[in-house]
C-alpha cells in the first residue's frame, strides 16, 4: 500500500560549515519567537529554509537555497539511501531514558481517499498555504513529516540498530534530546524496507500542514504537466517513519488558552459549567495537571485568581449534537471543544479552527504563567491522547480538533533536505531501485 523509495538528500558540507549542532533548528510550528530570533543570527542555520524571514519569505528562501548550492554549502549525496534517525530522551519526573527509533525516506504523496496515509487532525488553512508557497518556490523538502506504521514483529529495527552503531551525526537539540543519524546504503536492505512498508498503512503523527501542502502542490503540478507519468519528484514527500508498537512513542497533551474573548466573565462561565460538569475548586493551581491525570473527561481550568477541576457528568454526553460516531464523541478533546469551548464559551465548532480567541500551549507551567500574569483570560488543561485513540480516529475517517496531539520529541531540521526538482530528485540509473 505505502510506496517508499530511498533518498539522495542534500546535506551540509562539513568542509565549509560549522558543526552540525549549530545548523539544526526546530520545526516551523513549534519554534518560539525567541528561538527564531537567535537562530536567524546564524546565516547558515537551516531555519532560513524552513521558516524564512519576511518580507517575501519564500522568495528569500529560494534565493538562499540557490546560493548555498552554488557555494557548496549544501552537497547532494551520490548514492540513494535510507537514513536511520534515533532520538534519546527523558520525560519530567522519570529517570528512564527512552529511545524513539525511526528512518527517513520518500513516500508517494497519496490522496486522502486512497486510505494509505491517514490523518487524525484538522489543519489551519493559512499554515497550509505558507507550506505550499515555500514548496513551490524552493522545490525542497526541508523537514520530514512524522508517519507511523504498525509492525509488532519489529522487522526493520534490527537493520536500524546495526546502522546506528556508525552515526553520521550525534547532537543534543533544543529539547535536551540526543539526536543520532546514520545511513543505510546496502541495496538489499533498502529493498527490504521498501517491501515491508508496501503492506503498511501510514498514520500521520506530525506534519499535517506540510503533507497537505505537498498534496495540493502535487495536484497543481499534475494539472500543469500534460506529460505527467507519476514518478516525478512532486509525487513524493519526505517522511520520518516510526513503529506504533514501540514503547518509546510518546504523546504529550496540548492545552487550550483563551485570550480576548468578548464578554469574558469568569462567574458566568462557572455558572454555565455546572450544567455539564462536576466542578471542584483546586487549592493549588500548580498541581492541577496532576489532579486530572488519567481521569476520562476531566479538565483543569485556570483563571487568574482561581483554579478548578471539572469532570463531565455522565448523562451530559448523550446531549452532544455534533454528528460524530461514539468513538469520536467520547474523546476528551471532543468533549472539551463541544461542552467547554462551544456550549460554555460560546465559540461554535465551525469557527474554532480559525478562532483568534483560542491558542495552543504544550507547557502547563507556561499556561499557568500566562493566566496569572494576565496575558490570557483562562487556560483549559487536558490529558494526553493515547496512540490507540489516534488509531481509532484515523480508521474512523474522522479527525480530531487541530493541535490535538504533541508527539514528543519533535524531529529536528537541518540534518538533511531533499529536492523534488527535475535532475535532482531522480535516483542514479545504476541503482537497483
Amino acid at each position: 500500500m505505502a510506496e517508499i523509495i530511498p533518498i539522495r538528500p542534500w546535506r551540509y558540507n562539513p568542509e565549509v560549515t560549522p558543526p552540525i549542532d549549530t545548523l539544526t533548528s526546530p520545526l516551523f510550528d513549534v519554534v518560539s519567537e525567541k528561538q527564531r530570533k537567535g537562530l536567524y543570527q546564524n546565516p547558515l542555520n537551516s531555519i532560513h529554509l524552513s521558516v524564512p524571514e519576511p518580507p517575501n519569505a519564500s522568495d528569500r528562501a529560494a534565493a538562499l537555497l540557490k546560493a548555498w548550492k552554488t557555494q557548496h554549502v549544501l552537497l547532494q549525496d551520490k548514492l540513494p539511501a535510507i537514513y536511520v534517525y534515533y532520538q534519546y530522551f527523558k520525560l519530567a519526573g522519570s529517570p528512564k531514558e527512552y529511545c524513539r527509533k525511526g528512518f527517513i525516506a520518500h513516500i508517494r504523496t497519496y490522496d486522502w481517499e486512497d486510505n494509505v496515509i491517514l490523518r487524525h487532525e484538522n489543519t489551519i488553512p493559512k499554515a497550509v498555504n505558507d507550506r505550499i508557497e515555500l514548496l513551490e518556490k524552493t522545490e525542497f523538502h526541508v523537514n520530514p513529516t512524522h508517519g507511523l506504521f504498525t509492525d509488532p514483529d519489529f522487522t526493520l529495527e534490527k537493520y536500524m540498530d546495526e546502522a546506528i552503531l556508525f552515526p553520521l551525526y550525534e547532537t543534543e537539540d533544543y529539547q535536551g534530546v540526543r539526536d543520532v543519524m546514520a545511513v543505510i546504503h546496502d541495496g538489499a536492505i533498502i529493498r527490504r524496507f521498501m517491501d515491508i512498508m508496501a503492506s503498511k498503512t501510514i498514520i500521520l503523527a506530525d506534519g499535517h500542514h506540510r503533507y497537505e501542502g505537498s498534496l495540493i502542490y502535487k495536484h497543481k503540478q499534475m494539472a500543469a504537466n500534460p506529460h505527467h507519468q507519476g514518478n516525478e519528484g512532486y509525487n513524493f514527500h519526505l517522511m520520518y517513519f516510526t513503529n506504533t508498537e514501540a514503547g518509546d512513542l510518546r504523546i504529550l497533551p496540548t492545552h487550550r488558552v483563551i485570550t480576548g474573548l468578548p464578554g469574558f466573565d469568569e462567574a458566568e462561565i462557572m455558572r454555565k459549567l455546572e450544567k455539564y460538569f462536576v466542578v471542584t475548586p483546586a487549592d493549588d493551581p500548580c498541581s492541577l495537571d496532576e489532579l486530572i491525570m488519567g481521569k476520562p473527561h476531566a479538565f483543569g481550568l485556570l483563571f487568574r485568581d482561581s483554579a478548578y477541576k471539572v469532570r463531565l457528568r455522565p448523562e451530559a454526553l448523550a446531549t452532544m449534537t455534533w454528528p460524530f460516531p461514539d468513538p469520536i464523541k467520547t474523546l476528551d478533546l471532543t468533549v472539551m471543544h463541544y461542552f467547554i469551548i462551544e456550549k460554555v464559551l460560546g465559540i461554535p465548532g465551525r469557527e474554532q479552527r480559525a478562532s483568534e480567541y483560542i491558542d495552543f500551549d504544550r507547557s502547563f507551567p507556561d499556561c499557568l504563567k500566562r493566566v496569572v500574569k494576565g496575558e490570557a483570560d483562562m487556560a483549559i488543561i487536558t490529558n494526553e491522547v493515547s496512540i490507540e485513540e489516534v488509531k481509532e480516529v484515523c480508521h474512523s475517517g474522522y479527525t480530531m480538533p487541530q493541535k490535538s496531539t504533541y508527539f514528543y520529541p519533535k524531529v529536528v531540521g537541518g540534518f538533511l533536505f531533499t529536492s523534488i526538482r527535475p535532475g535532482e530528485f531522480e535516483l542514479p540509473v545504476y541503482g537497483p531501485f
